[in-house]
């Protein structure tokens, strides 16, 4: 089953969203997307990054119509292993505490792209979904580059489809 959609799956009070993606770029290209605090300005939004396991991350993702101080995310990072996984805490005041992996894997002369937040509530999780499609769109632009997607739109287009595709 292919999981580039993304997928919300329920255990108790919590869930996980899962997509998996094929970027066709190479592992090194898309983990600079990803890891890089000038490039993911470009897609995500204002991040600083101390570039090892037990470092700080903090970002401020652009696109959601809420004042800085809500969308700041920060926590510590729990797996980095260049270039294949970024794993850190998600901190963030208008949800659960959780946690998001970033997990490379070379797929030929692309990458495959498997993204997990786990531990948010599932009302927060389904609010997630689409947003989370929304700035994964961005990330592939951004690689191709292409214009990006506006956030908001995007994830209103997204979330009024009847698959969550396109």
């Amino acid at each position: 089953m292919s999981d580039r959609n993304g997928r919300l799956t329920v255990d108790g009070d919590r869930a996980v969203l899962t997509f998996e993606r094929r970027l066709p770029f190479p592992i090194e290209a898309v983990w600079s997307a990803i890891v890089d605090p000038t490039e993911r300005r470009e897609w995500l939004g204002a991040t600083t990054i101390e570039p090892r396991e037990g470092g700080t991350i903090e970002m401020v993702p652009t696109g959601p119509p809420l004042p800085p101080d809500r969308m700041r995310v920060t926590g510590r990072i729990l797996v980095w292993d260049p270039p294949h996984v970024l794993e850190h805490e998600w901190h963030q005041p208008i949800v659960e505490d959780s946690t998001v992996r970033y997990e490379l894997t070379p797929d030929g002369s692309g990458t495959l792209l498997r993204f997990t937040h786990r531990g948010l509530g599932v009302r927060n999780a389904g609010g997630f979904l689409g947003g989370t499609h929304a700035y994964l769109d961005r990330l592939q632009a951004y690689l191709e580059h292409e214009p990006l997607p506006d956030w908001l739109t995007r994830r209103a287009e997204i979330n009024n489809s009847p698959t969550g595709a396109n």
